[in-house]
């Protein structure tokens, strides 16, 4: 397929941290949101943009042990938000709309994994709810405030988007739950939201991304039980990272997100899977799971994902 999904040799890699790449960076005058900016990878981003001068919202399910996260970061704010509750969302949106502010980065770095079987709203599957619906339904109830800046928007996908495409005939799988399949759903669906919001929002002045953090030990594993990880050769009995060259730490987590956001090497582009702060290849038909699956980034699916997305949702910034 004719893509753009080719790498521009940015210059930075899989070691690069968010510090790094933001270096020389004023964000001095930015607004961005943070969705998850007060734990593992999310925490470390909101703290990069800060030190580089942003003014950072970060929502959160939990607004207490956030403000206890980010307490000493100049800059920081925190709200109220549940993405896996509609109306927890529009509450957020409203406030913040309220405030009469312009919106410059969105990072929907907030998300679940391969947790057990969750129904949160009117009988949604959890992750595909939390990590796609509730995102999609922010940043459309943000539109007002992300078009006045001409904002980049961040969804933040994975490597899991391999597992699964989006099952169009049970997306809240309501037969033969799989754990990791419906979080590699989820994280398709967050490249495919990229995709059609930056086709929907470029002339307005808007562009999104999806990036994959890469593999990090963070609290998104809190639904691993121990022996699963020790089962995949994460860990040992201790709880030791066997393979510590495997894993990022988290400011090398929060680089691409926070590159995909602030970079100058992107101007003018959008609609694209990154990783390792660089835009990634097409999957490889065989071999390790790099790059992004042509399902993920098939402008078709996209659309038919949005459309489905405003049905759910009942919000469409675009209708």
């Amino acid at each position: 397929m004719s893509t753009a999904q080719h790498k521009i040799g940015s210059g930075f890699g899989a070691d690069s941290t968010a510090d790094e790449v933001l270096d020389g960076t004023d964000l001095s005058g930015k607004l961005a949101i943070v969705t998850g900016g007060y734990s593992g990878i999310g925490l470390e981003t909101t703290r990069s943009l800060a030190r580089a001068g942003a003014r950072v919202v970060v929502p959160a399910r939990r607004p207490e042990p956030a403000r206890e996260a980010l307490d000493g970061i100049d800059g920081v704010e925190t709200d109220e938000l549940d993405l896996g509750d509609l109306e927890s969302v529009r509450a957020f949106a409203d406030r913040f709309l309220a405030s009469g502010r312009a919106v410059d980065l969105v990072i929907d770095s907030a998300g679940i994994m391969a947790c057990p079987l969750t129904r949160v709203g009117p009988g949604w599957e959890a992750q595909f709810a939390t990590n796609h619906l509730g995102h999609f339904a922010l940043v459309n109830r943000l539109w007002p405030a992300i078009a006045a800046g001409g904002a980049r928007v961040v969804s933040v996908s994975s490597t899991g988007h391999h597992a699964s495409g989006i099952r169009w005939d049970d997306v809240h799988w309501r037969t033969g739950y799989d754990k990791w399949q419906a979080y590699g759903q989820a994280k398709t669906a967050n490249v495919l939201f990229a995709v059609e919001l930056d086709r929907l929002g470029r002339e307005h002045g808007v562009r999104a991304f999806a990036a994959h953090p890469g593999g990090i030990l963070t609290p998104l594993q809190r639904h691993l039980p121990k022996e699963e990880m020790i089962d995949r050769g994460w860990i040992d009995e201790t709880g030791r990272i066997l393979h510590p060259e495997n894993f990022k730490s988290t400011q090398q987590g929060a680089a691409t997100q926070v590159w995909a956001a602030t970079s100058p090497q992107l101007d003018g582009a959008g609609g694209v899977y990154l990783e390792d702060c660089d835009v990634a290849e097409l999957a490889p038909e065989d071999g390790p799971r790099t790059g992004v699956m042509p399902y993920a980034i098939d402008p078709e699916e996209a659309r038919r994902l949005w459309a489905l997305s405003a049905e759910l949702t009942g919000v469409n910034a675009f209708a």
